[in-house]
């Protein structure tokens, strides 16, 4: 341990919105800027994280919201707190927004999801991106459906009406919430607005850096 605690960075949007490659891009500017990146995903790469990711969906409801929460909370023992404790930021591709979206689609009422997750390590900063759900829409007929939530066509613009409400939901818990639209920009533009988001790297006396967006409050 470094005895500077690190920082916990998620990253979240409907599907096709480009959230891998700004993940990317962004991990490549934040060591650029001194910090000691670690990243991640949920469902993630352990035993049950693969057993989430191949039952995701043949699982509806309760049954699958309660499956990603277990794995949530090992992620969370086995991997993202550890690195934190140790210095390090960690960007996490999908966490406890996708929740509060995915499984709202599924059926599940936020009420239930937020006691389900009620303990969690909440992030120093979620990343929430949107797009027009027209665009979402273009993208996922020429990548394809990874998952049944895609096989709606109306899909898209209910994903983007949740992350709205989920990162109200986020901001009324005081998590510091960035929604940035991916329309008309790059993926590195979008990277470079989170960037100037994030605290300097453990240890580093500088202040952080804000970008003209303000934190999502409900």
């Amino acid at each position: 341990m470094t005895g500077t605690r690190g920082t916990f960075i998620t990253l979240d949007g409907p599907g096709a919105v480009g959230k891998s490659t700004v993940l990317t891009a962004l991990g490549h500017l934040l060591r650029g800027r001194g910090h000691r990146v670690h990243t991640t995903a949920e469902p993630s790469t352990s035993a049950l994280g693969q057993f989430t990711r191949a039952h995701a969906d043949s699982l509806h409801g309760r049954a699958l919201a309660c499956l990603v929460a277990a794995n949530r909370h090992e992620h969370i023992e086995t991997e993202i707190q550890p690195h934190i404790d140790a210095g390090d930021t960690v960007l996490c591709d999908r966490y406890l927004a996708s929740t509060l979206v995915l499984q709202r689609l599924d059926g599940v009422p936020e009420p239930y999801l937020l006691a389900l997750n009620a303990d969690i390590l909440l992030p120093d900063l979620a990343v929430i991106l949107t797009a027009d759900p027209a665009m979402i829409a273009a993208r996922l007929t020429v990548r394809g459906a990874r998952h049944r939530f895609h096989l709606d066509p109306a899909a898209p613009a209910r994903e983007v009406a949740l992350y709205a409400e989920a990162a109200c939901t986020l901001g009324s818990r005081g998590v510091h919430v960035l929604v940035l639209d991916t329309d008309g920009t790059t993926p590195t533009n979008v990277a470079t607005r989170i960037a100037d988001a994030t605290p300097p790297p453990a240890g580093s006396v500088l202040g952080p850096t804000r970008p003209d967006d303000h934190p999502v409050t409900p």
